[in-house]
């Protein structure tokens, strides 16, 4: 895991970045026993006095003092005491929470560990009963769907977009007319790019950055609904064979092979002139590369149309919580459009309901072209035993260069088979 990697996946409501090697473990080995209600449940929530915990993963102070003092905010409001709990890691400190009997009663969750915690009854799915349930993302609302049930509130989200070099772009003659709205434009100006000491493009040698190519070609690794494994389709090969293409005629390159431990630093440190990442990038390079200029926009279009990643966790109810009314409660306050604003203007995520999407746009106009990919984003599928799918894919990946896209595929097809059936 690189050092982006991880403050994506703990505070930019990207957990699912690394899903595949944090959480491996969480997807699909809990104790069937582990959970004590019912998963699903009959719609009652619990009711009582007792005091809510809450535990989440952080990037770091600016993120726990944001959601301490609006925890405190609504706690004052409410009556009901409320503590805040920082994870040193936070599937491992959640598994254990649920083995023992005593879980947090809300908790950061990412999508690939959706199923497993639902499958055992260690959730209660409560996103329906949500007042605000309508605003959410349609697509985000999916993520934290598991046999037609809404299990909980998407509490932001991120999404991928090409991360251009303004100085560079201009000293290679380019113009705002120039930025790339297809892979044929975007392999053009690569080239144009590539000179010196400097690639056109670079980003992470993983699905969670080249599966931004499937979607655009309109593959994915799993169809819409979940129940059909879609990984070796002529639809993803043409994606890989578009990467491998330009990987090998080095106007492409992952961020490794350059010298940098994610794209965000390839492109930081100019190695790339252009890079594929989420919104999160802002804070690296504000706080890393604060001389480089740079624009965002949305990702070029492949041969099904536009497509990107997108990332998220939710706010995960424990079915043992015998607080669950007040812990629906605290989740509408932290999920309000006023509260997810400020919680982006502390820390950086997008709100992941729609009604915050003009004042955030009018407050981040330099970034709407990530906000912009929410039409059309896919997720990160969330059967059961998929992250270590993709911890897998994401080795072959590494040697795509000089590997065949059918044949990854092919193996990738199988594991995922086995995951869906």
């Amino acid at each position: 895991m690189t050092r982006h990697q991880t403050r994506a996946v703990l505070g930019a409501g990207a957990l699912l970045l690394t899903g595949a090697l944090t959480l491996a473990g969480c997807g699909s080995g809990f104790d069937d026993n582990a959970g004590g209600g019912d998963g699903g449940g009959d719609g009652a929530l619990t009711s009582s006095d007792d005091a809510l915990t809450i535990l989440i993963g952080s990037s770091g102070d600016a993120e726990t003092d944001a959601v301490t003092e609006a925890v405190a905010a609504w706690s004052e409001e409410s009556g009901i005491d409320a503590e805040v709990q920082v994870a040193n890691d936070l599937p491992q400190q959640l598994s254990q929470g649920f083995a023992a009997g005593s879980p947090p009663d809300l908790f950061y969750l990412a999508t690939e560990a959706l199923a497993g915690y639902a499958g055992n009854g260690s959730l209660v799915a409560y996103g329906d009963q949500l007042s605000n349930v309508d605003d959410f993302y349609p697509s985000l609302v999916q993520n934290f769907t598991v046999d037609d049930q809404f299990y909980c509130a998407p509490k932001d989200f991120s999404t991928l977009g090409l991360v251009i070099n303004k100085g560079l772009w201009d000293a290679a003659g380019l113009t705002d007319a120039d930025i790339p709205t297809t892979w044929d434009q975007l392999a053009t100006v690569a080239a144009t790019l590539t000179q010196g000491g400097t690639v056109g493009l670079a980003f992470g040698a993983e699905y969670q950055r080249i599966g931004s190519f499937m979607a655009a070609a309109g593959g994915s690794l799993v169809s819409q609904d979940g129940t059909e494994a879609v990984a070796n389709s002529p639809e993803n090969v043409e994606a890989l064979t578009y990467v491998q293409e330009h990987l090998n005629d080095g106007t492409f390159a992952y961020a490794a092979d350059i010298g940098a431990g994610w794209g965000g630093e390839a492109f930081g440190k100019q190695l790339s002139a252009m890079t594929i990442e989420g919104n999160w990038i802002t804070g690296a390079m504000s706080a890393d590369y604060p001389d480089v200029d740079y624009v965002v926009a949305q990702l070029p279009a492949g041969p099904a149309g536009q497509g990107t990643m997108q990332f998220t966790n939710c706010w995960g109810m424990a079915a043992d919580s015998p607080n669950q009314q007040a812990a629906l409660d605290l989740v509408e306050y932290l999920t309000s459009a006023d509260q997810q604003l400020a919680f982006s203007d502390a820390f950086g995520p997008m709100p992941s309901v729609q009604s915050a999407a003009d004042q955030w746009t009018a407050d981040n106009p330099e970034l709407e072209a990530f906000l912009a990919g929410a039409d059309y984003a896919q997720g990160v599928p969330t059967n059961d035993g998929i992250a270590a799918v993709i911890t897998d894919f994401n080795a072959s990946l590494e040697s795509l260069k000089s590997g065949n896209p059918q044949q990854i595929l092919d193996t990738v097809q199988s594991n995922v088979e086995a995951v869906v059936n």
